[in-house]
């Protein structure tokens, strides 16, 4: 008799991303679905009783745009598609509120650009004002701003922000809602012999080959982009869950162990991918010396460094930028993002956190490197 398979990636997981697609929200067009969304914000205020954080991400704000505006086609013109996103946006963000405050759930809209994820500085904003709405209970609902940029409705897709998301906020899983119940290892619709994958190796380069192209014409997105975007989110340690968005109940039996849809499962531990990305960045723009005190708390204790065991800044870097952190010999210690520039830094070194407010005029962080964004060399 055969064992029965592993639990998946959201029995444990305390902290995940959800994405839903513009099919699904805006149930195949005809406007935001207010049922759907009412049945994932259930769903998502019985696991925040659990104690989980959780983060939405969601499509469907250029979808119901054109629906209030009276358009059946997607439009081609990049003014157009702008302008179905400003007027989505409005009765999306209001579902969203209305039906997660009707099960007791606090929300915040946040809208992002991938720029935003690329640029350190806006990165780590966004990622403190995140993880800030986390701890106080929130539940963010992301979307990509469309109305002002033009490469996320050219060539994005929410699936990659998910991933993105997972990544900025060290997420244990990531969950991607579709109208499709997995990853086949080829198109059923064509192939009588295409088999169902219940899971694999998130980046394994066969899958790809089994994904296809765009699901609807509603979404920019299809099997590949869903692939691709585990495969991102893979780098961070976060294992990815592709599933039928209107299965019952979806979530809470994922994440009581029931095994639906595809598990694409991270093959690194979410810290050493974490470490491997700090350890692999070749550009360094400065480094601090920290004293003897901050040198052993950082390596025997694992915290993080502040600016009064800062005692001399090197370099020209920003906020956000990967720095080195050397002993007061010059030996290299650690790796991190700088929360302050370097100017900043020297005014702040050697000095309690405490006096940044005074000392600056304004205090992004009481760190100089905060201990998750910071790995020992």
């Amino acid at each position: 008799m055969s064992e029965p398979a592993p639990p998946g990636p959201l029995v444990a997981a305390r902290r995940v991303v959800v994405k839903v697609g513009s099919s699904l929200v805006t149930n195949e067009g005809r406007g935001v679905d207010a049922a759907a969304i009412g049945n994932w914000a259930r769903q998502l205020a019985a696991l925040a009783k659990q104690g989980r954080e959780l983060v939405m991400v969601s499509s469907g704000a250029i979808a119901e745009g054109m629906k209030r505006l009276g358009w059946s086609e997607r439009p081609k013109e990049l003014h157009e598609l702008q302008a179905a996103a400003a007027v989505g946006q409005m009765g999306l963000v209001q579902m969203y509120e209305s039906c997660l405050s009707a099960h007791g759930v606090a929300s915040a809209q946040v809208l992002l650009t991938h720029a935003d994820l690329a640029d350190r500085e806006r990165y780590l904003n966004a990622r403190s004002t995140l993880l800030t709405l986390l701890s106080l209970g929130v539940l963010p609902v992301i979307n990509e701003n469309d109305t002002v940029v033009n490469d996320e409705i050219k060539f994005g897709d929410n699936d990659t922000l998910g991933a993105l998301v997972a990544n900025l906020v060290d997420a244990d899983a990531y969950v991607i809602l579709t109208d499709q119940r997995g990853l086949y290892t080829a198109d059923p619709r064509r192939e009588a012999g295409a088999r169902f994958v219940d899971e694999a190796a998130a980046g394994d380069p066969a899958l790809e080959a089994m994904a296809g192209g765009a699901a609807s014409a509603l979404s920019r997105g299809g099997m590949l982009t869903k692939i691709l975007a585990a495969k991102r989110a893979a780098r961070s340690g976060t294992s990815t869950v592709i599933a039928w968005g209107r299965e019952p109940d979806v979530l809470l039996r994922l994440a009581a162990g029931e095994r639906i849809g595809t598990a694409l499962v991270a093959p690194t531990a979410k810290l050493a991918a974490r470490k491997q990305w700090m350890l692999d960045h070749l550009q360094l723009r400065g480094a601090v010396r920290v004293d003897a005190g901050a040198s052993a708390k950082l390596r025997d204790e694992g915290k993080s460094l502040l600016p009064i065991g800062v005692h001399e800044v090197q370099g020209e870097f920003v906020r956000g930028d990967v720095i080195a952190v050397c002993t007061l010999d010059g030996t290299e210690l650690a790796r991190g993002l700088a929360n302050y520039a370097a100017a900043e830094a020297r005014l702040i070194a050697r000095k309690p956190s405490s006096q940044i407010q005074a000392l600056l005029g304004y205090a992004n962080e009481p760190e100089m490197i905060h201990r998750d964004n910071l790995v020992l060399v």
